[in-house]
């Protein structure tokens, strides 16, 4: 179990600088804008509508837009890992 703490600790360390790396934000940031929106108008659409958004709405409403963007760098990092060791493992 030890053994996996340090591999478990550089992976999130990784995914944390992969989250402001300026090779991956223009994808996510589009990504997290149109998925976002959306899902922030299926989750929240109707009350926002009405007038009724609770301050607990406004509270998790950024996280509509911010999970998409974490998915997406996520994807974009396992993506790239994926093709150099392709490349490395043809020569």
């Amino acid at each position: 179990m030890n053994s996996i703490a340090p591999l478990f600790r550089q992976s999130v360390i990784v995914f944390l600088k992969a989250l402001f790396d300026p090779e991956f934000a223009p994808m996510a940031v589009w990504v997290a804008a149109v998925v976002g929106t959306l899902l922030f108008a299926i989750n929240h659409g109707c009350v926002l509508v009405k007038g009724q958004m609770t301050r607990d709405r406004w509270i998790s409403a950024p996280l509509t837009y911010a999970v998409p963007y974490g998915v997406n760098v996520h994807g974009q990092l396992i993506s790239r890992r994926r093709s150099r060791s392709n490349s490395e493992s043809k020569y």
